[in-house]
């Protein structure tokens, strides 16, 4: 993301400093070597102060992709009403890791998860608009991600057993990628379990079936039986085949 600044003023370097100013109240720690300084017009004296003309210059300052990722969500929650802050923390791999800490983090999450991956696909899009190789983006607030691991794939085992004692298909409700990933991971080495995805996003969703069958085979012929979730885990509910 780049931010590009027009001022003017009597100097060329009376309008950077106008420019820089409004700067520093993004980030009171960007100096004028991390800018670029275009001069758009040159500035005239003139004779007694007739004919003067101002100086005029553009700066433009690229974010780095940490502090983009910090400014779009902090900017996401000001229009969300959420009281807030994001630490953004970059690893070895270039990954920005995004954790969002505050009160009323419920609408952050939304119904599991949802607004959160919204918030972390833009975020995504914003970074990555300028850059020239690709960032990762994770955005998570309230350990929710590494929480919602545990219970898919705690999950993952209940429905692979129901699999195995009921010699039934089970399909589960609509997932993100990154959730499918995990209940293939989880279930790939149990026997006799076999897991597949079927539909389109954003309804596609995981089959977790007996392994030699093949899939669309076992299908329900009164229509599929929903199957509710354990009470209190933020858990998607499951459909028998």
């Amino acid at each position: 993301m780049v931010t590009k600044i027009e001022k003017s003023a009597k100097t060329r370097d009376e309008a950077v400093l106008a420019a820089m100013r409004e700067l520093w109240q993004l980030n009171p720690e960007i100096t004028e070597a991390d800018v670029d300084v275009e001069l758009l017009e040159k500035g005239k004296s003139g004779f007694f102060g007739i004919g003067s003309v101002d100086a005029k210059v553009r700066v433009s300052y690229k974010y780095k992709p940490a502090e983009c990722v910090k400014t779009f969500l902090e900017g996401m929650m000001h229009h969300m009403g959420v009281t807030g802050y994001v630490e953004c923390i970059v690893d070895e791999e270039g990954t920005v890791n995004a954790n969002i800490t505050g009160e009323n983090l419920g609408v952050v999450i939304g119904r599991r998860g949802d607004t959160l991956n919204a918030l972390q696909y833009l975020a995504s899009i914003v970074t990555n608009r300028d850059e020239t190789e690709h960032v990762r983006v994770n955005v998570d607030t309230e350990n929710y991600r590494k929480k919602r691991e545990e219970s898919l794939k705690t999950l993952s085992h209940k429905v692979a057993a129901r699999v195995l004692k009921y010699k039934k298909n089970v399909t589960l409700e609509p997932m993100n990628a990154n959730e499918r990933r995990v209940i293939h991971a989880e279930l790939q080495n149990v026997k006799g379990i076999t897991t597949y995805s079927l539909g389109n996003e954003p309804n596609r969703r995981v089959v977790v079936a007996l392994a030699g069958g093949r899939p669309g085979r076992n299908r329900p012929r009164g229509g599929n039986r929903p199957v509710d979730p354990p009470k209190g885990e933020a858990i998607p509910s499951v459909e028998e085949e």
